[in-house]
């Protein structure tokens, strides 16, 4: 009998890489944009922000402004976005031990989308431009659209047998994805003078007019990783089947459950201020199994990092790539996604058994 190898925890060498890759996101992010700064003058100025430092940056108080005032806050909510989204991927991953569940695929984002969709039609919003100024209503509703979508697709892909595959997962998450899209049509309908409001946010983007935003997913990003993160060796118990997990002391579905409500609330943070952006808990998780290997102790740390690294570039390309027209940057993760996903589909369906 062949001894079972115990997965690989976090090698300080990938923890700096992650943390690097987070430092070089935000410089970038911050330096470039429809008015370019000097990457190093960017450094040097949010070392300015350390308590007790004065540094010379060399940029303009005009410059100083841009960078602190506009593109800071928007750069720190991409951030807290994009570590939000691959961590809630690679946690649905782990309990579903499925390697196609993701916050959009499984219909958690399109519940949480009709819930932010019933509080800016009804008015309980209070904003006028969107989503900036978001007061505490939508997070919750946002959260209970998001349980209720994943409890859906785990009932649904469940029915007419115990076993859930990845491909009945995902087809129940796009049952479940297609009726709640009806139903914010529905709404949608009834009250036409919120689709411009809706259509922006469900194209997904990051554009904030200060640190509001940020401050109220803050909260639900740190409860979130919290969770998850605690239960990161736990999970690793849960890949040999749920009766060896019994055995060993584990009570499975306890533990599973924790994991989706903490992955719901961090997706339903993140969907409430960023929209619909897709593929994020696909690509990262994936990527990085694919670099640091399985072991859940080094993924769901490592998502963090490289999901906040990934979607900070990904909003730079969203900001740039257009020219003067800003690209809604679900699209552009869509664009990288799409290929993407058919590359793991392709792979999960000729794995071993």
């Amino acid at each position: 009998m062949t001894e079972r190898r115990r997965p690989a925890g976090l090698r300080p060498a990938w923890l700096a890489a992650g943390v690097l890759a987070v430092l070089v996101a935000t410089i970038l992010g911050l330096a470039f944009g429809s008015v370019s700064l000097p990457p190093g003058g960017v450094a040097v100025e949010m070392l300015n922000l350390l308590p007790g430092v004065r540094l010379t940056s060399g940029l303009s108080d005009r410059e100083v402004a841009i960078l602190t005032q506009l593109r800071l806050p928007r750069v720190v909510l991409g951030l807290l976005v994009g570590a939000l989204l691959a961590l809630a991927g690679a946690a649905y991953q782990g309990a579903f031990r499925n390697p196609l569940a993701d916050p959009h695929l499984l219909g958690v984002a399109s519940g949480a989308g009709l819930g932010v969709t019933a509080v800016i039609v009804l008015g309980a919003s209070g904003a006028a431009d969107g989503l900036t100024g978001l007061p505490i209503g939508v997070p919750a509703a946002a959260f209970a659209g998001a349980i209720g979508a994943v409890t859906l697709t785990w009932l649904l892909g469940a029915a007419g047998g115990r076993d859930r595959s990845p491909a009945t997962l995902i087809l129940a998450g796009v049952a479940v994805s297609a009726f709640l899209s009806a139903a914010q049509t529905y709404l949608l309908q009834r009250h036409l003078e919120s689709v411009r409001d809706v259509y922006s946010w469900m194209l997904g983007r990051l554009s904030t007019a200060g640190w509001h935003d940020v401050l109220v997913v803050l909260p639900y990003a740190v409860v979130t990783c919290v969770i998850v993160l605690a239960q990161r060796r736990e999970l690793d118990v849960l890949t040999v089947g749920d009766a060896e997990a019994a055995s060993l002391g584990l009570h499975p579905q306890r533990v599973r459950y924790l994991l989706i409500v903490a992955a719901s609330l961090g997706t339903a943070a993140a969907v409430s201020v960023s929209g619909l952006i897709g593929f994020v808990g696909i690509i990262v998780p994936h990527t990085l199994r694919l670099l640091a290997g399985p072991g859940n102790r080094a993924l769901l740390p490592l998502s963090v990092l490289l999901g906040a690294a990934f979607l900070a570039l990904t909003d730079l390309l969203a900001r740039t790539a257009g020219g003067d027209a800003e690209i809604p940057i679900g699209v552009v993760t869509a664009f990288l996604g799409a290929p993407f996903f058919v590359l793991v589909l392709r792979t999960s369906r000729t794995a071993p058994e």
